[in-house]
């Protein structure tokens, strides 16, 4: 491939356009992530609450099984 000495305008427009399209799908796929990103921290955040609900019912249902233990056992 030879080396361009000079550029003219029309091949230096030709190129920011080609570049101006390239960064305009740049940005676009950006956006796409981070609103890919905003669903998986909802999702995230919905599960981390599922979580804590099961473990505190887990908690409860044990406290319960030790109570009604110790209440046979007097």
């Amino acid at each position: 491939m030879a080396v361009r000495d000079a550029w003219t305008d029309e091949r230096l427009d030709d190129l920011s356009a080609t570049m101006s399209g390239e960064f305009d799908r740049v940005g676009r796929e950006f956006d796409r992530v981070h609103a890919d990103l905003r669903e998986i921290r909802a999702e995230m955040s919905a599960m981390q609450r599922s979580m804590v609900v099961t473990q505190r019912t887990t908690v409860v249902g044990f406290a319960a099984v030790v109570a009604s233990v110790l209440v046979t056992q007097l």
